[in-house]
């Protein structure tokens, strides 16, 4: 629209009906002193609701194209979203359905950690056969946004990422997806109870090769190839004197 005006004039104009233009703070975005930008154009809960059925309709759309990784990626989805929470997880053992439950303690690249009140379990995604939330357990939101950090731990992530990060093993499942070699290599020296479809195998982790995983018990060494695994259990105290009393009866009348 032509005004006649010269830009010097017309960009006074402009200013002078700015200054004398009643604005209206915005209560959500405007706060204090500082703007924040919407995330969208509708309302708050609908754009979480939007993200939601994207990020799903992604990662089914990315499942589907690449069939042979389905099965992991929706598990790895499935655990990220129930963190320490509890969930029931189906395996195959000996052809038939094992049930295990616990919170969801750590996700790995091809393996997932349970934790109960007696026992830590690593359960290969191989083995698993469906997974699900107890009936009646409520489930929380954002649950993998539970970690505080202080000033502190923000400035060494920010200065010493690496170090900082190796030193704490909560660190190592919150930024990196471990495979189940590298995560027992670290528990180097805990007495485990190794569950095959043939045997199961008690003892100490000795090794951890990238094709098998080597535990001792007292004075013989078991190799457990990690495609023959089922799951695995940490064993606890009372276990291991029960096992080393049968092996030393064993040993006395042979």
């Amino acid at each position: 629209m032509r005004t006649g005006m010269r830009h010097s004039d017309y960009l006074k104009n402009l200013l002078e009906d700015r200054k004398n233009e009643l604005r209206q703070v915005d209560p959500i975005h405007e706060i204090g002193n500082q703007i924040t930008s919407p995330p969208g154009a509708t309302s708050l809960e609908e754009n979480k609701i939007i993200a939601e059925y994207l990020e799903q309709t992604n990662l089914h759309t990315l499942a589907n194209a690449v069939p042979e990784f389905k099965k992991t990626l929706i598990l790895k989805k499935f655990f990220k979203m129930k963190r320490n929470q509890e969930v029931i997880v189906y395996i195959d053992h000996q052809g038939t359905t094992e049930e295990l439950s616990g919170k969801v303690n750590a996700i790995g690249r091809d393996f997932v950690i349970l934790t109960n009140l007696k026992d830590r379990i690593w359960i290969p995604y191989k083995t698993v056969i469906s997974a699900n939330s107890p009936a009646g357990v409520p489930t929380y939101e954002n649950t993998h946004q539970n970690f505080i950090y202080d000033n502190d731990l923000k400035r060494k992530l920010t200065t010493n990422f690496g170090e900082t990060v190796a030193k704490r093993d909560v660190l190592i499942h919150q930024f990196f997806e471990e495979s189940l070699r590298g995560n027992l290599d670290r528990w180097n020296g805990l007495w485990i109870k190794a569950i095959t479809a043939e045997e199961t195998a008690w003892g100490k982790i000795v090794s951890v090769s990238e094709e098998s995983i080597l535990l001792q018990s007292f004075n013989s060494n078991r190799e457990i190839v990690f495609k023959d695994l089922s799951h695995l259990i940490s064993a606890r105290f009372i276990n291991r004197v029960i096992l080393m009393g049968k092996t030393v009866l064993t040993t006395l009348f042979r």
